[in-house]
């Protein structure tokens, strides 16, 4: 699943390919990706550009005239640039077409993806965002804050760190290497944790995003060049799909286990 450092990369190779063009046809090839009434989506679009990316969290937020175009890749999406003469392909379900016969295609081999239209004054009070919780880069993300989200909460601090309405854009890969840096086990209590270690916990998602974004982001599995940038901090990861290898503080192997039906991979020597 992309996590907020690839997001950032698409968000950006985006910025420099797609904004101030005229769209001049919309396709919808699968509608169930589309929150909301599918005319009225592509009525909007239509003669229609894109001003500019936004993200919040895991959210691209495309933005219109009057609207903002929502989107999250999930599991699988990608986005690819073509030209508008190309085949269409399995899996693209949605076409954005452009008036120097570009399109914008998402392509999502397991449907999971969202769209969905809302007015630009609307956007700090929709669902989708408002829930979001602080980013690693946010200046408000503080060790009281993190000790009141994870107050009672018993479940594993890596399944709090995947809680979006905690910290936005951490996903699996990326909460295996801020717990790694910060010395935590990843079965521990949320609530168990004391005030220097979440300061641990921010000053490492801080550091680690900030490096993930400078290298694209991490190319493992879903996450591809599908715009013709490749990740390279897949090269940097120190615990990440590291099963059965040396602990690069240690030396004592790495193990991984499931974690809330997700693999999880720590040492359990640095991080007892």
């Amino acid at each position: 699943m992309p996590e907020l450092a690839e997001v950032e990369t698409v968000r950006n190779t985006l910025k420099k390919r797609i904004l101030k063009k005229k769209i001049i046809d919309v396709k919808i090839i699968y509608s169930k990706i589309i929150d909301g009434n599918v005319e009225e989506f592509q009525n909007i679009l239509l003669n229609n550009e894109f001003q500019d990316i936004l993200r919040i969290g895991k959210w691209l937020i495309f933005e219109l005239k009057d609207h903002y175009l929502l989107s999250h890749l999930r599991m699988e999406g990608k986005y690819f640039i073509k030209d508008s003469d190309e085949e269409i392909k399995k899996h693209e379900h949605i076409i954005i077409s452009f008036s120097d016969h570009t399109d914008l295609r998402y392509h999502d081999t397991r449907k999971f993806g969202r769209m969905k239209i809302i007015l630009k004054k609307d956007l700090m009070n929709t669902e989708e965002i408002k829930k979001q919780g602080k980013e690693p880069m946010d200046s408000t993300l503080t060790s009281a804050y993190l000790l009141a989200k994870f107050k009672n909460k018993k479940m594993p601090i890596k399944t709090a760190l995947l809680d979006q309405e905690i910290i936005s854009g951490l996903g699996n890969i990326y909460a295996d290497e801020v717990l790694f840096a910060s010395l935590i086990n990843p079965l521990r209590s949320a609530s168990s944790l004391n005030k220097e270690e979440c300061n641990r916990i921010i000053e490492s998602s801080k550091e680690i995003i900030q490096n993930a974004i400078k290298k694209s982001g991490t190319t493992i599995k879903s996450y591809t060049s599908s715009l013709g940038v490749t990740g390279q901090y897949q090269n940097y990861l120190k615990v990440h799909k590291k099963e059965g290898k040396p602990c690069p503080i240690c030396g004592n192997l790495i193990k991984r286990i499931k974690i809330g039906g997700r693999s999880t991979y720590y040492c359990n020597e640095c991080q007892k």
